[in-house]
């Protein structure tokens, strides 16, 4: 779709508090023609725009197989996201302008194992891939998913957590950080679990991995330990991203702005980056 400087008008359809401190907002467009003409690929993200508070960048965290609406979900995590938090109601509106950015390599996933990494709020731009990739399900080999966090509470979209889990063609791992009394499944950090739990087949797969930044940071020293090529392993750092537009500077990693170049990279991406990440 044609990248428009103005925003457009969309309606808050429905509120999904998935942690304490995130809720998933899903979005229709108010117009249906631009509904019609509002397309994107896995990885991209939108400007999202609360009258009266501002604009932030945001990932889709919704699969374009999947129209008629799309997710964002939304962290608390300054004035902006707060105002959001607070203010926002179904029924009510804001701004989106996009999409913008790359996206993931669609097309050098076909055929391949996927391994889904992720951490906390960073299962929301791999949420994208994976409903697309559920929905061309024949398009790929094996389909793991290992997400984790800090607790079970810090755990997004439990309820289609819990359809992966249903779904015999996947195979979903969850861990959390510490041990808790309810707790039935792994415990330790998203890496360790990746090593001793996970312990994928190298051959044939490729890993699409996002998380706070600790996490792809060990994550990847993990992935090399297994043996992983560079260039088999996506991450996304939108997390990064400010203005969204390569104006602000807060997101670049020597020349290259995460929001202009990215936020889509492959490891091997990376190690040619200046050290900042």
């Amino acid at each position: 779709m044609e990248q428009l400087l103005v925003p457009m008008i969309c309606t808050v359809e429905k509120i999904i508090q998935e942690t304490p401190d995130v809720r998933t907002y899903r979005l229709k467009f108010r117009d249906e023609s631009l509904a019609e003409k509002f397309d994107w690929f896995p990885g991209q993200f939108v400007e999202f725009s609360l009258l009266g508070s501002g604009e932030c960048t945001f990932c889709i965290a919704s699969s374009a197989t999947r129209k008629g609406t799309f997710d964002c979900s939304i962290k608390r995590a300054g004035i902006v996201t707060a105002d959001i938090h607070r203010d926002l109601d179904e029924g009510d509106v804001v701004g989106i302008r996009g999409p913008y950015g790359n996206w993931f390599p669609l097309e050098d996933l076909k055929g391949k194992n996927l391994l889904f990494v992720g951490g906390g709020i960073g299962l929301a731009p791999l949420r994208s891939l994976i409903q697309y990739a559920i929905d061309n399900r024949n398009d790929y080999a094996d389909f793991t998913i290992l997400y984790g966090a800090r607790t079970s509470a810090d755990l997004c979209y439990k309820e289609e957590i819990d359809e992966w889990k249903n779904n015999k063609s996947l195979k979903v791992i969850l861990t959390i950080d510490k041990p808790e009394d309810t707790w039935k499944e792994n415990v330790g950090v998203v890496p360790k679990i990746l090593e001793e739990v996970v312990n994928p087949i190298v051959e044939n797969t490729k890993v699409i991995t996002c998380g706070p930044p600790i996490m792809i940071k060990y994550t990847l020293m993990s992935l090399d330990k297994l043996g992983f090529d560079p260039k088999d392993v996506v991450t996304t750092l939108e997390m990064k991203m400010q203005c969204g537009l390569g104006k602000c500077g807060r997101c670049n990693i020597g020349s290259t702005y995460v929001c202009k170049d990215g936020p889509v990279f492959t490891y091997e991406d990376l190690s040619k980056l200046p050290d900042e990440f």
